[in-house]
């Protein structure tokens, strides 16, 4: 059969099971790949493990990790036959989180008011990328203080609470324009993941941080300072719409706070 044959009956499988689009994205990228390294080679076992022995070379464990999730399904779903396929050890790295006094820097350091609100709404209500594009104006409560996310990861629904330092601003701001996206773009419409990145990436550089900055660093950045100030663990878990509470507890291990408040004997001398 045809890699493209493949790839349909691939997408037809993930669309009927109701996947993101970036779901079947992902997976479809992964297999396609898969399927240009096999060319005219038999699709077995063993040609899959060599695929990602070879890969294993050149990316880190956690993105092979997702390509062999893909591979898998192909093999089970598409074309119905089981592949055993050990999965590896991730490197276990944590990422360096930001510090309140970076997080007003940038903020302060931004002086687009579209691109304030998104830095603060980023931080404030530790949302996802994919999950600030879709907010439309429909979806602030003003009345409650609380933010309607709409089918996020995993196409579940989920409420954060509107900071009471943004709710003003972003009432005035939803007032001054016509558009039913909350953050549109210029010619009307979704912004882009790319333009998100943009705008976190240049209010660090303006903030002078020289830490690496990217949009999701300001969702785990909300997540352990709400940690650090007492909140409990399951309420952050639905805060961030983790359906696993094992997703949550990372940030017990990014915390540095019980490590900051540690006595060292040396200074007992």
């Amino acid at each position: 059969m045809e890699k493209e044959q493949l790839l349909d009956m691939l997408t037809q499988d993930l669309e009927i099971r109701n996947l993101s689009k970036k779901t079947i994205k992902s997976y479809t990228s992964a297999v396609s790949r898969f399927l240009d390294y096999v060319q005219d080679k038999e699709l077995t076992e063993q040609c899959a493990k060599d695929y990602v022995q070879q890969q294993m070379q050149k990316k880190e464990p956690s993105s092979m990790a997702h390509d062999i999730f893909a591979i898998v399904y192909f093999f089970r779903h598409i074309l119905q036959r089981p592949l055993h396929m050990p999965h590896p050890k991730r490197n276990k790295r944590i990422p360096l989180i930001l510090t309140p006094d970076e997080i007003r820097r940038m903020i302060q350091a931004t002086g687009n008011i579209k691109h304030r609100l998104i830095l603060k709404t980023l931080y404030g209500c530790g949302l996802r990328v994919s999950e600030i594009i879709s907010l439309k104006k429909e979806d602030m409560l003003f009345d409650e203080g609380l933010m309607h996310i709409r089918l996020a990861k995993g196409k579940k629904d989920r409420f954060v609470k509107i900071p009471d330092s943004l709710k003003n601003e972003l009432q005035s701001y939803c007032s001054i324009s016509h558009d039913e996206m909350l953050f549109p773009s210029q010619r009307g419409g979704k912004l882009t993941t790319a333009t998100i990145q943009a705008i976190v990436e240049q209010a660090a550089k303006r903030a002078s941080i020289t830490k690496e900055v990217y949009p999701h660093l300001l969702r785990h950045s909300f997540a352990t300072h709400l940690l650090e100030q007492g909140t409990d663990l399951r309420i952050i878990q639905k805060l961030l719409g983790h359906s696993d509470i094992k997703t949550t507890q990372i940030y017990t291990q990014i915390s540095q706070q019980s490590i900051k408040n540690v006595r060292s004997p040396l200074d007992n001398l």
